[in-house]
Protein backbone atom coordinates (compact mmCIF):
# COMPACT_ATOMS: atom_id res chain seq x y z
CA UNK A 1 0.00 0.00 0.00
CA UNK A 2 1.22 3.39 -0.76
CA UNK A 3 2.22 6.03 2.25
CA UNK A 4 1.37 9.17 0.01
CA UNK A 5 -1.39 11.40 -0.78
CA UNK A 6 -3.59 9.60 -3.66
CA UNK A 7 -3.31 11.48 -7.00
CA UNK A 8 -6.74 13.79 -7.80
CA UNK A 9 -7.16 11.07 -11.38
CA UNK A 10 -7.12 8.16 -9.10
CA UNK A 11 -10.14 9.71 -6.58
CA UNK A 12 -12.21 11.35 -9.96
CA UNK A 13 -11.97 7.76 -11.91
CA UNK A 14 -13.00 6.11 -8.28
CA UNK A 15 -15.59 8.37 -7.89
CA UNK A 16 -16.84 7.97 -11.40
CA UNK A 17 -16.78 4.28 -11.34
CA UNK A 18 -18.88 4.33 -8.01
CA UNK A 19 -21.56 6.31 -9.65
CA UNK A 20 -21.79 4.58 -12.76
CA UNK A 21 -22.52 1.28 -11.06
CA UNK A 22 -24.96 2.67 -8.53
CA UNK A 23 -26.68 4.11 -11.35
CA UNK A 24 -26.91 0.81 -13.51
CA UNK A 25 -27.86 -1.34 -10.07
CA UNK A 26 -30.74 1.48 -9.28
CA UNK A 27 -33.16 0.25 -11.42
CA UNK A 28 -32.86 -3.96 -10.18
CA UNK A 29 -33.06 -2.54 -6.53
CA UNK A 30 -36.20 -0.28 -7.18
CA UNK A 31 -38.14 -3.52 -8.20
CA UNK A 32 -37.18 -5.04 -4.49
CA UNK A 33 -40.04 -6.42 -2.80
CA UNK A 34 -42.18 -4.45 -0.36
CA UNK A 35 -44.09 -6.94 0.53
CA UNK A 36 -44.85 -8.17 4.26
CA UNK A 37 -42.84 -11.41 3.29
CA UNK A 38 -39.94 -11.05 0.64
CA UNK A 39 -38.24 -13.94 -1.23
CA UNK A 40 -35.66 -12.78 -2.67
CA UNK A 41 -33.79 -8.42 -2.12
CA UNK A 42 -31.32 -6.70 -3.93
CA UNK A 43 -30.03 -3.85 -2.17
CA UNK A 44 -26.90 -1.89 -2.40
CA UNK A 45 -24.96 0.80 -0.39
CA UNK A 46 -21.83 3.10 -1.75
CA UNK A 47 -19.85 4.66 0.77
CA UNK A 48 -16.54 7.12 0.30
CA UNK A 49 -14.60 8.36 3.46
CA UNK A 50 -11.68 11.22 2.91
CA UNK A 51 -9.07 11.81 6.04
CA UNK A 52 -6.56 14.22 6.71
CA UNK A 53 -3.63 14.14 9.05
CA UNK A 54 -1.43 17.06 10.12
CA UNK A 55 1.95 17.12 11.25
CA UNK A 56 2.42 15.62 14.26
CA UNK A 57 5.41 15.79 16.69
CA UNK A 58 7.47 12.39 16.70
CA UNK A 59 11.07 12.43 18.57
CA UNK A 60 11.82 9.62 16.29
CA UNK A 61 10.50 7.10 13.74
CA UNK A 62 10.84 3.71 13.33
CA UNK A 63 9.81 1.26 10.55
CA UNK A 64 6.29 0.49 11.71
CA UNK A 65 6.02 4.03 12.69
CA UNK A 66 3.20 6.90 11.51
CA UNK A 67 4.35 9.15 9.49
CA UNK A 68 4.77 12.53 11.48
CA UNK A 69 4.12 14.31 8.59
CA UNK A 70 0.95 15.78 6.69
CA UNK A 71 -0.69 12.50 5.08
CA UNK A 72 -4.20 11.64 3.41
CA UNK A 73 -6.03 8.57 3.04
CA UNK A 74 -9.23 7.22 1.94
CA UNK A 75 -11.51 4.55 1.01
CA UNK A 76 -14.46 4.08 -1.45
CA UNK A 77 -16.79 0.82 -1.71
CA UNK A 78 -19.67 -0.25 -3.46
CA UNK A 79 -22.11 -3.13 -2.33
CA UNK A 80 -24.66 -5.60 -3.80
CA UNK A 81 -26.61 -7.29 -1.37
CA UNK A 82 -28.31 -9.90 -3.14
CA UNK A 83 -30.88 -12.71 -1.63
CA UNK A 84 -33.71 -14.86 -2.24
CA UNK A 85 -35.40 -17.80 0.00
CA UNK A 86 -34.49 -21.32 -2.24
CA UNK A 87 -36.80 -22.87 0.64
CA UNK A 88 -38.94 -22.34 3.68
CA UNK A 89 -37.12 -20.62 6.56
CA UNK A 90 -33.77 -20.64 4.43
CA UNK A 91 -31.93 -17.37 2.75
CA UNK A 92 -28.88 -17.30 0.37
CA UNK A 93 -26.64 -14.51 0.39
CA UNK A 94 -24.47 -12.99 -1.89
CA UNK A 95 -22.49 -9.14 -1.96
CA UNK A 96 -19.70 -8.39 -4.29
CA UNK A 97 -17.95 -5.46 -3.86
CA UNK A 98 -15.69 -2.88 -5.23
CA UNK A 99 -13.20 -1.34 -2.80
CA UNK A 100 -10.29 1.23 -3.46
CA UNK A 101 -8.12 3.26 -0.56
CA UNK A 102 -4.94 4.40 0.65
CA UNK A 103 -4.21 4.06 4.54
CA UNK A 104 -2.20 6.81 6.55
CA UNK A 105 1.37 5.31 6.58
CA UNK A 106 0.18 2.10 4.69
CA UNK A 107 -1.82 0.98 7.24
CA UNK A 108 1.08 1.40 10.03
CA UNK A 109 1.83 2.81 13.40
CA UNK A 110 -1.51 2.64 15.59
CA UNK A 111 -3.58 0.11 16.88
CA UNK A 112 -6.66 1.92 16.40
CA UNK A 113 -7.14 2.07 12.72
CA UNK A 114 -9.11 5.54 11.75
CA UNK A 115 -11.56 3.91 8.90
CA UNK A 116 -12.78 0.51 9.61
CA UNK A 117 -12.89 -0.11 5.85
CA UNK A 118 -9.10 0.32 5.60
CA UNK A 119 -9.08 -3.02 5.80
CA UNK A 120 -10.92 -3.89 2.78
CA UNK A 121 -9.34 -1.82 0.08
CA UNK A 122 -6.42 -2.87 -1.43
CA UNK A 123 -4.79 0.51 -3.31
CA UNK A 124 -5.97 2.63 -5.23
CA UNK A 125 -7.16 1.02 -8.30
CA UNK A 126 -10.89 -0.39 -7.74
CA UNK A 127 -10.95 -3.84 -7.05
CA UNK A 128 -13.97 -6.33 -7.44
CA UNK A 129 -14.07 -9.19 -4.75
CA UNK A 130 -16.75 -11.42 -3.39
CA UNK A 131 -17.26 -10.10 -0.13
CA UNK A 132 -19.84 -12.48 1.20
CA UNK A 133 -21.63 -15.85 0.64
CA UNK A 134 -23.79 -17.54 3.11
CA UNK A 135 -26.64 -19.54 3.99
CA UNK A 136 -29.13 -18.71 7.17
CA UNK A 137 -31.34 -21.33 8.01
CA UNK A 138 -33.83 -20.80 10.98
CA UNK A 139 -35.48 -23.57 13.03
CA UNK A 140 -38.92 -21.83 15.13
CA UNK A 141 -39.15 -22.99 18.49
CA UNK A 142 -42.77 -21.46 19.32
CA UNK A 143 -43.67 -17.85 21.59
CA UNK A 144 -44.77 -15.04 19.99
CA UNK A 145 -44.02 -13.99 16.52
CA UNK A 146 -41.34 -10.92 15.49
CA UNK A 147 -41.38 -8.81 12.24
CA UNK A 148 -38.23 -8.78 10.43
CA UNK A 149 -37.34 -5.69 8.98
CA UNK A 150 -35.86 -5.59 5.23
CA UNK A 151 -32.43 -4.05 5.70
CA UNK A 152 -29.06 -5.01 4.44
CA UNK A 153 -28.53 -9.05 4.26
CA UNK A 154 -32.13 -9.23 5.49
CA UNK A 155 -35.15 -10.16 3.90
CA UNK A 156 -38.71 -8.89 5.24
CA UNK A 157 -40.60 -11.33 7.23
CA UNK A 158 -41.86 -12.82 10.51
CA UNK A 159 -40.01 -15.72 12.83
CA UNK A 160 -40.23 -17.35 16.20
CA UNK A 161 -39.04 -15.13 19.07
CA UNK A 162 -37.83 -18.76 20.07
CA UNK A 163 -35.70 -19.68 17.51
CA UNK A 164 -32.45 -21.45 16.20
CA UNK A 165 -30.62 -19.92 12.97
CA UNK A 166 -27.19 -21.57 11.75
CA UNK A 167 -25.45 -19.27 9.33
CA UNK A 168 -23.06 -20.89 7.21
CA UNK A 169 -20.21 -20.01 4.50
CA UNK A 170 -18.48 -16.86 3.53
CA UNK A 171 -19.11 -14.19 6.17
CA UNK A 172 -17.65 -12.51 9.14
CA UNK A 173 -17.45 -12.79 12.61
CA UNK A 174 -18.46 -9.88 13.32
CA UNK A 175 -21.78 -9.94 11.47
CA UNK A 176 -22.78 -12.89 14.41
CA UNK A 177 -20.61 -11.59 17.42
CA UNK A 178 -20.18 -8.78 19.64
CA UNK A 179 -23.38 -7.03 18.00
CA UNK A 180 -24.15 -3.40 19.17
CA UNK A 181 -26.88 -0.61 18.15
CA UNK A 182 -24.49 2.37 18.98
CA UNK A 183 -21.34 1.41 17.87
CA UNK A 184 -20.62 -0.98 14.62
CA UNK A 185 -20.71 -0.03 11.31
CA UNK A 186 -17.61 2.69 10.30
CA UNK A 187 -19.99 3.14 7.47
CA UNK A 188 -22.62 4.73 9.19
CA UNK A 189 -21.76 5.40 12.78
CA UNK A 190 -18.02 6.07 14.60
CA UNK A 191 -15.47 5.49 11.94
CA UNK A 192 -12.46 4.19 13.96
CA UNK A 193 -12.37 0.25 14.20
CA UNK A 194 -12.35 0.70 17.85
CA UNK A 195 -15.53 1.21 17.87
CA UNK A 196 -16.30 -1.72 14.89
CA UNK A 197 -15.21 -3.94 17.76
CA UNK A 198 -13.34 -4.48 20.71
CA UNK A 199 -9.40 -3.97 19.57
CA UNK A 200 -8.19 -6.81 21.47
CA UNK A 201 -11.17 -9.43 19.64
CA UNK A 202 -8.35 -10.79 17.47
CA UNK A 203 -11.29 -12.60 15.61
CA UNK A 204 -10.53 -14.86 12.95
CA UNK A 205 -10.95 -13.48 9.45
CA UNK A 206 -8.67 -13.17 6.02
CA UNK A 207 -7.14 -9.64 5.55
CA UNK A 208 -10.37 -7.75 4.96
CA UNK A 209 -12.13 -9.63 7.80
CA UNK A 210 -14.30 -12.08 6.20
CA UNK A 211 -13.54 -16.13 5.95
CA UNK A 212 -15.55 -19.33 5.73
CA UNK A 213 -17.30 -21.16 8.43
CA UNK A 214 -20.44 -21.30 10.49
CA UNK A 215 -21.94 -19.47 13.39
CA UNK A 216 -25.43 -21.48 15.34
CA UNK A 217 -27.81 -18.86 17.65
CA UNK A 218 -30.20 -20.15 20.00
CA UNK A 219 -32.25 -17.63 20.93
CA UNK A 220 -34.76 -18.13 24.11
CA UNK A 221 -36.71 -15.46 25.18
CA UNK A 222 -34.48 -12.62 26.53
CA UNK A 223 -31.24 -14.70 26.72
CA UNK A 224 -29.16 -15.63 23.18
CA UNK A 225 -26.51 -18.40 22.99
CA UNK A 226 -23.77 -18.08 19.93
CA UNK A 227 -20.67 -20.17 18.91
CA UNK A 228 -19.29 -20.62 16.00
CA UNK A 229 -15.78 -21.44 14.37
CA UNK A 230 -14.44 -19.45 11.36
CA UNK A 231 -11.77 -19.97 9.20
CA UNK A 232 -8.51 -17.89 9.58
CA UNK A 233 -5.38 -16.69 6.96
CA UNK A 234 -2.64 -18.43 5.96
CA UNK A 235 0.15 -15.77 6.95
CA UNK A 236 -1.17 -13.72 10.15
CA UNK A 237 -2.70 -10.55 8.83
CA UNK A 238 -2.77 -11.92 4.76
CA UNK A 239 -5.44 -12.39 2.67
CA UNK A 240 -5.06 -15.87 1.72
CA UNK A 241 -7.54 -17.82 3.59
CA UNK A 242 -6.41 -21.08 5.65
CA UNK A 243 -9.21 -23.83 5.25
CA UNK A 244 -7.60 -26.44 7.59
CA UNK A 245 -10.74 -25.27 9.72
CA UNK A 246 -10.47 -28.59 11.88
CA UNK A 247 -6.14 -27.77 12.57
CA UNK A 248 -6.03 -23.48 12.61
CA UNK A 249 -9.03 -21.92 13.14
CA UNK A 250 -11.03 -19.23 15.51
CA UNK A 251 -13.87 -20.56 17.72
CA UNK A 252 -16.22 -17.85 19.88
CA UNK A 253 -19.04 -18.21 22.05
CA UNK A 254 -21.30 -15.75 23.30
CA UNK A 255 -23.84 -15.27 25.54
CA UNK A 256 -26.54 -12.36 25.54
CA UNK A 257 -29.52 -11.42 28.05
CA UNK A 258 -31.68 -8.01 26.82
CA UNK A 259 -32.91 -6.11 29.24
CA UNK A 260 -35.91 -3.31 30.01
CA UNK A 261 -34.98 -0.69 32.70
CA UNK A 262 -37.82 1.49 32.73
CA UNK A 263 -39.01 0.57 29.60
CA UNK A 264 -36.04 1.25 27.96
CA UNK A 265 -34.18 -1.69 25.95
CA UNK A 266 -30.73 -2.40 26.70
CA UNK A 267 -28.43 -5.74 27.12
CA UNK A 268 -25.12 -7.22 28.52
CA UNK A 269 -23.15 -9.99 26.81
CA UNK A 270 -19.97 -11.94 27.65
CA UNK A 271 -18.22 -13.02 25.08
CA UNK A 272 -15.09 -15.69 24.59
CA UNK A 273 -12.79 -16.97 21.93
CA UNK A 274 -10.11 -18.98 20.74
CA UNK A 275 -7.55 -18.88 18.24
CA UNK A 276 -5.30 -21.94 16.87
CA UNK A 277 -2.84 -20.75 14.43
CA UNK A 278 0.58 -20.67 13.18
CA UNK A 279 1.82 -17.79 15.53
CA UNK A 280 5.01 -16.12 16.46
CA UNK A 281 5.14 -15.89 20.46
CA UNK A 282 6.78 -12.85 22.04
CA UNK A 283 9.28 -14.99 24.48
CA UNK A 284 10.40 -16.35 21.19
CA UNK A 285 10.76 -13.30 19.35
CA UNK A 286 12.09 -11.32 22.44
CA UNK A 287 15.02 -14.41 22.57
CA UNK A 288 15.69 -13.71 18.80
CA UNK A 289 16.39 -10.12 18.79
CA UNK A 290 18.85 -10.47 21.91
CA UNK A 291 20.85 -13.43 19.75
CA UNK A 292 20.84 -11.20 16.18
CA UNK A 293 19.63 -7.72 16.85
CA UNK A 294 16.78 -6.05 15.15
CA UNK A 295 13.83 -8.36 13.42
CA UNK A 296 10.66 -9.17 12.89
CA UNK A 297 8.42 -11.19 14.67
CA UNK A 298 7.18 -12.75 11.33
CA UNK A 299 10.88 -14.40 11.94
CA UNK A 300 10.10 -16.41 14.54
CA UNK A 301 6.83 -18.61 13.72
CA UNK A 302 7.62 -21.82 14.64
CA UNK A 303 4.27 -23.89 15.63
CA UNK A 304 0.79 -23.64 16.28
CA UNK A 305 -0.12 -21.90 19.42
CA UNK A 306 -3.77 -20.85 21.25
CA UNK A 307 -4.15 -17.40 21.60
CA UNK A 308 -7.60 -16.48 23.66
CA UNK A 309 -9.62 -13.48 24.79
CA UNK A 310 -12.59 -12.86 27.04
CA UNK A 311 -14.88 -9.52 26.63
CA UNK A 312 -18.24 -7.85 28.02
CA UNK A 313 -20.35 -5.45 25.96
CA UNK A 314 -22.97 -2.93 27.65
CA UNK A 315 -25.43 -1.14 25.80
CA UNK A 316 -28.66 1.10 27.15
CA UNK A 317 -31.01 3.16 26.03
CA UNK A 318 -31.59 6.34 27.77
CA UNK A 319 -34.67 7.23 26.45
CA UNK A 320 -35.82 6.92 22.37
CA UNK A 321 -33.18 9.09 20.97
CA UNK A 322 -30.00 8.90 23.07
CA UNK A 323 -27.99 5.31 24.42
CA UNK A 324 -24.85 4.59 26.01
CA UNK A 325 -22.32 1.92 25.38
CA UNK A 326 -18.96 0.13 27.15
CA UNK A 327 -16.86 -2.65 25.71
CA UNK A 328 -14.06 -4.28 27.20
CA UNK A 329 -12.18 -7.29 26.26
CA UNK A 330 -8.63 -8.73 27.35
CA UNK A 331 -6.51 -11.30 25.18
CA UNK A 332 -3.88 -13.57 26.73
CA UNK A 333 -1.30 -11.24 25.09
CA UNK A 334 1.60 -13.75 24.68
CA UNK A 335 1.41 -14.37 20.92
CA UNK A 336 1.29 -11.72 17.81
CA UNK A 337 -1.64 -10.23 16.05
CA UNK A 338 -3.50 -13.06 14.09
CA UNK A 339 -6.32 -10.69 11.96
CA UNK A 340 -7.10 -7.93 13.62
CA UNK A 341 -5.28 -4.82 15.79
CA UNK A 342 -1.90 -4.79 17.54
CA UNK A 343 -3.76 -4.69 20.99
CA UNK A 344 -3.91 -6.76 24.40
CA UNK A 345 -6.91 -5.22 26.23
CA UNK A 346 -8.99 -2.79 25.21
CA UNK A 347 -11.97 -0.48 26.84
CA UNK A 348 -14.40 2.07 24.83
CA UNK A 349 -17.49 3.75 25.85
CA UNK A 350 -19.46 6.21 24.34
CA UNK A 351 -22.65 8.29 23.26
CA UNK A 352 -24.91 8.40 20.56
CA UNK A 353 -27.89 10.98 20.32
CA UNK A 354 -30.22 11.21 17.80
CA UNK A 355 -31.05 14.73 16.27
CA UNK A 356 -34.73 14.80 17.59
CA UNK A 357 -34.32 17.51 19.89
CA UNK A 358 -33.09 20.22 17.43
CA UNK A 359 -36.14 18.63 14.39
CA UNK A 360 -33.25 16.64 12.66
CA UNK A 361 -34.92 13.20 13.69
CA UNK A 362 -32.38 10.98 11.07
CA UNK A 363 -29.30 13.15 12.20
CA UNK A 364 -26.97 11.26 15.09
CA UNK A 365 -24.18 13.22 17.29
CA UNK A 366 -21.66 10.65 18.73
CA UNK A 367 -18.85 10.83 21.01
CA UNK A 368 -16.63 7.97 22.04
CA UNK A 369 -13.25 7.19 24.07
CA UNK A 370 -11.11 3.80 23.72
CA UNK A 371 -8.00 2.84 25.32
CA UNK A 372 -6.00 0.42 24.42
CA UNK A 373 -2.98 -1.41 26.31
CA UNK A 374 0.07 -3.91 25.20
CA UNK A 375 0.70 -7.26 27.14
CA UNK A 376 4.18 -7.02 29.07
CA UNK A 377 5.70 -9.88 26.53
CA UNK A 378 4.50 -7.35 23.53
CA UNK A 379 5.96 -4.10 24.72
CA UNK A 380 9.20 -5.65 26.18
CA UNK A 381 9.63 -6.95 22.86
CA UNK A 382 8.64 -3.17 21.01
CA UNK A 383 10.43 -1.19 23.34
CA UNK A 384 13.70 -3.50 22.58
CA UNK A 385 13.47 -2.69 19.06
CA UNK A 386 11.86 -5.31 17.79
CA UNK A 387 9.60 -4.96 14.85
CA UNK A 388 5.27 -6.56 14.82
CA UNK A 389 3.34 -6.35 11.40
CA UNK A 390 1.53 -3.00 12.15
CA UNK A 391 3.89 -1.50 14.89
CA UNK A 392 7.21 -0.69 15.64
CA UNK A 393 9.27 2.78 16.38
CA UNK A 394 12.41 1.10 16.99
CA UNK A 395 12.11 2.00 20.73
CA UNK A 396 9.30 2.35 23.36
CA UNK A 397 8.32 4.98 25.71
CA UNK A 398 5.38 2.99 26.70
CA UNK A 399 1.61 4.88 27.05
CA UNK A 400 -2.03 3.07 26.55
CA UNK A 401 -3.20 4.11 23.08
CA UNK A 402 -5.73 6.58 23.67
CA UNK A 403 -8.32 7.52 21.30
CA UNK A 404 -11.04 10.63 21.33
CA UNK A 405 -14.14 10.44 18.35
CA UNK A 406 -16.48 12.83 17.54
CA UNK A 407 -18.63 13.22 14.48
CA UNK A 408 -21.90 14.49 13.57
CA UNK A 409 -23.89 12.45 10.38
CA UNK A 410 -26.22 14.54 8.76
CA UNK A 411 -29.33 12.79 6.98
CA UNK A 412 -29.25 14.61 3.41
CA UNK A 413 -32.01 12.85 1.87
CA UNK A 414 -34.00 9.42 2.34
CA UNK A 415 -31.26 7.14 2.59
CA UNK A 416 -27.94 9.65 2.11
CA UNK A 417 -25.95 10.80 5.06
CA UNK A 418 -22.90 13.07 4.76
CA UNK A 419 -20.46 12.80 7.95
CA UNK A 420 -18.21 15.25 9.77
CA UNK A 421 -15.80 13.37 12.00
CA UNK A 422 -12.63 14.48 14.40
CA UNK A 423 -10.23 11.95 16.25
CA UNK A 424 -7.58 12.88 18.23
CA UNK A 425 -5.13 9.93 19.47
CA UNK A 426 -3.05 10.27 21.89
CA UNK A 427 0.69 7.42 22.04
CA UNK A 428 0.02 6.48 19.04
CA UNK A 429 1.47 2.66 18.40
CA UNK A 430 1.74 3.09 22.65
CA UNK A 431 4.37 5.11 22.47
CA UNK A 432 4.38 8.44 24.22
CA UNK A 433 7.60 10.06 22.38
CA UNK A 434 5.46 10.72 19.38
CA UNK A 435 1.95 12.53 18.70
CA UNK A 436 -0.73 13.18 19.98
CA UNK A 437 -2.46 12.73 15.88
CA UNK A 438 -5.45 14.69 14.96
CA UNK A 439 -7.45 13.21 11.76
CA UNK A 440 -10.38 14.96 10.13
CA UNK A 441 -12.91 13.40 8.27
CA UNK A 442 -15.54 13.19 5.80
CA UNK A 443 -17.96 10.44 4.79
CA UNK A 444 -20.66 9.93 2.07
CA UNK A 445 -23.31 7.68 2.43
CA UNK A 446 -26.29 6.21 0.64
CA UNK A 447 -28.19 3.16 0.25
CA UNK A 448 -30.63 2.30 -1.92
Amino acid sequence: MHRHRPPASHLSKAAALLALLGASLAPLAAQAQDDETEDWTARFQTTYVRQHKPAMHAAYSGPNSLNAGNEYSYTGTLTAYLGLRPWQNGELYLNPEITQGVPFSGLNGTSAFTNGELTRTAGSSPKLYRQRLFLRQTWGLGGEQEDVAPDLNQMAGHVDRNRVVLTAGNFSSLDIFDRNSYAKDPRTQFMNAAFMAPLAYDYAADARGFGWGFALEWYQNDWVLRTGRMTGPKEPNMLPIDYQIGKHYGDQIELEHKHQLDDLPGKVSLLAWRNRANLASFQDAQAALTAAGQQTILDVRNGEKYKRGLGISIEQALGDDLGVFLRAMKADGKTETYAFTETDAAISTGVALKGARWSRPLDTLGLGYSRSMLSGERRSYLAAGGLSFFIGDGQLNYRPEQLLELYYSVNVAKSSFVTLDYQRMWNPAYNADRGPANFYGLRLHTEF
